[in-house]
């Protein structure tokens, strides 16, 4: 029995005309490992490698974390992570040496947060700063799994290698000249990252102390970036502004996959009823600069006064007594929900209660509240930068120019109040919008989607997979 039942998914697809990728080295003729974790209904052998996936943690980590489980639905997998997730994955049933191994990387990642934390000032914000002391450090994780796993490697235990975190398209992997040169296929990603700061609010990024995104145009120059893009058999990338750095030597093998994904166990649908007045808006994220609640705030801030607009803003952060001043000071603060992060288990039904999720962010690589909110049939509001704009497809949310910080409150209260006046279209938005997410963005769908990369990287499928770029969108 396994602990995660296989799946049965058919995956639409519109693949155009491409050059076969070069099928791998036939497999060894060893037996094939099992472990209660995985399913044994796909011959594909994989070794994933998600260094931070933790299920206890946030962002990248639990991305990894939910990602290595899906995959371990449709293929045969093996785990590698840091020892400081060993406990995690044992908690929730996984076999160390069977279903995973533990890396021991904690000299060189300690040492990354250390410089991190002195360089950020102590602070959480800066996280571009971590991000770049932990790409230093990674090498050594590498370096250690292939002491520990090499041998393995080499004796062909496993069809691939697909490395999922770290999720930066920075981060080099000295294994990938490695596995190339024992014809081993090597897939990195899905990578994201480098959105730039919208120039209007470079004050911002000061404030959220990423003086490191300056120095990321030498990231190309890192000992390692070009040989492990080189020597990658599949580049996946999760945005539009990761794929626009891709090479053109290398756009042939890259494929467009963002890493967010919903379970909708998580997400249940229930009918709603038809949007009335008020119009209930929502925020969930980090209480932090770059996510624009402040502009939020001051756009919503007529509509509420007159009784026609409700706002729920649920997070924390440090930004969160400066936006309860700004509330008091629009007269507001009585009118406004502000009053932390709520428990996950009540987050979908506080949510529910909502029209609008309103998601201001500046500068977002990938929006998996956006995803969770349109899960929910929220239709979401967001600034047309970064990732969150690609995951709404027309009809089912709303985008605002990014200009100038004025233009932008102009423009999304002049949204809120179209909205607030007429609310019938939220109905048919928000069913669209769960549409859409129960089409791409499921966690099942997300294997399935792998597990044809996989099959194209070996040479088991004719066509390279597309699923839009973005997804149900029109190819650019």
């Amino acid at each position: 029995m396994t602990l995660f039942p296989p799946l049965t998914l058919a995956i639409t697809q519109s693949p155009p005309a491409q050059p076969r990728r070069p099928a791998a080295a036939p497999p060894s003729t060893s037996p094939a490992h099992h472990s209660s974790f995985i399913t044994h209904h796909s011959p594909i052998r994989a070794l994933l490698i998600a260094e931070a996936a933790n299920p206890a943690l946030t962002s990248a980590a639990l991305v990894g974390w939910q990602y290595v489980r899906a995959m371990g639905k449709v293929a045969d997998v093996h785990i590698v992570t840091e020892l400081r997730n060993r406990q995690h994955f044992l908690d929730h049933g996984l076999i160390e040496g069977q279903d995973f191994t533990a890396i021991d990387a904690r000299a060189s990642q300690g040492t990354a947060w250390r410089i991190a934390t002195l360089l950020r000032g102590g602070t959480d914000l800066g996280w571009t700063t971590y991000a770049a002391a932990t790409t230093l450090a990674y090498p050594f994780f590498e370096k250690a799994l292939w002491k520990q796993l090499g041998p393995r490697i080499q004796a062909g235990e496993w069809d691939l290698v697909h490395r999922i975190l770290p999720l930066s398209p920075v981060t080099p992997s000295w294994l990938s000249k490695k596995l190339d040169s024992i014809h081993v296929p090597f897939i990195v990603g899905p990578l994201n990252g480098g959105v730039p700061w919208p120039k209007a609010f470079a004050h911002l990024q000061k404030k959220e102390g990423e003086w490191m995104g300056h120095l990321r145009t030498f990231a190309r120059f890192l000992p390692g970036a070009k040989a492990t893009r080189d020597h990658a058999s599949a580049l996946i990338v999760g945005s539009r502004t990761t794929l626009r750095e891709i090479h053109p030597n290398h756009k042939a093998k890259t494929l467009f996959l963002p890493e967010n994904a919903i379970d909708l166990a998580r997400f249940p649908w229930q009918d709603r009823p038809a949007p009335v007045a008020p119009l209930k808006v929502a925020f969930v994220g980090r209480l932090v600069p770059l996510k624009g609640v402040d502009m939020l705030l001051e756009a919503a801030a007529p509509l509420i006064k007159t009784g026609a607009l409700q706002l729920d803003i649920i997070g924390d952060g440090p930004e969160r007594p400066a936006l309860q001043a700004q509330a008091q000071a629009l007269g507001i603060a009585q009118q406004v929900a502000l009053d932390g992060w709520v428990q996950h288990a009540d987050l979908s039904p506080r949510l529910r209660q909502s029209h609008i999720f309103a998601f201001p962010s500046v500068r977002e690589f990938g929006g998996g509240a956006v995803l969770e909110a349109m899960a929910l049939g929220l239709v979401p509001i967001v600034l047309d930068h970064g990732g969150p704009v690609e995951l709404i497809p027309p009809g089912t949310g709303f985008s605002i120019p990014v200009t100038t910080r004025a233009e932008i409150v102009i423009a999304m209260r002049h949204r809120l109040e179209l909205l607030s006046a007429d609310p019938a279209p939220l109905a048919a938005m928000g069913l669209a919008a769960r549409a859409h997410i129960e089409k791409y963005y499921t966690w099942e769908n997300k294997a399935a989607q792998t597990q044809e990369i996989y099959r194209w990287v070996l040479g088991r499928r004719e066509t390279k997979p597309n699923w839009g770029v973005p997804f149900g969108f029109a190819d650019p």
